[in-house]
């Protein structure tokens, strides 16, 4: 069987927070394991989807099927760890270890795995912009946004400073 490997090194999340995510998308199918990633609440799961695409990315430069492809495994090992100390009470000091992670994922062709009937759509700017010319709205720009909250700060003053005083 064909695989495409793709690696993570030193994401600065703690190993274990990260096996949390790791090993609920093994062996699911590529498209499958996004989905899911995508509704987890964990903050790992930004880097995780990004390794996945990346590990497509590299499928695809191998000549891989992409609606084949299924995590075979996804490994999360120990890395770098920082060490801070943190002042505490009468002088000391508590060493505080800042953890890092780094990611191995191994995606494999597959022919058992069906792949799922859904397709994951990412919105893109060009479609919000196509909706909001059909509602009639101008886009925004950055000056435009500015004048407004330094209208709404100078209200803010000159009510503070027409109160007259008792």
């Amino acid at each position: 069987m064909a695989e495409s490997r793709a690696t993570l090194r030193n994401l600065k999340i703690a190993p274990r927070k990260v096996r949390l995510v790791a090993e609920s998308i093994k062996g699911l199918h590529v498209a499958s394991a996004l989905a899911k990633l995508d509704l987890m609440p964990q903050r790992s799961t930004g880097p995780i989807a990004k390794l996945i695409k990346s590990a497509v990315a590299n499928a695809k430069d191998q000549k891989l099927d992409e609606e084949k492809l299924v995590v075979k495994t996804i490994e999360v090992n120990k890395g770098v760890v920082l060490k801070r100390s943190k002042a505490r009470a009468r002088g000391r000091a508590t060493l505080v270890e800042k953890k890092m992670s780094h990611i191995t994922l191994l995606l494999e062709e597959s022919d058992k795995i069906k792949s799922p009937g859904f397709a994951i759509q990412e919105k893109k700017k060009e479609e919000k912009k196509q909706r909001k010319q059909e509602r009639g709205e101008k886009p925004k720009t950055k000056q435009q946004d500015m004048v407004k909250s330094e209208k709404a700060k100078r209200g803010f003053k000159d009510r503070v400073f027409r109160r007259k005083s008792v």
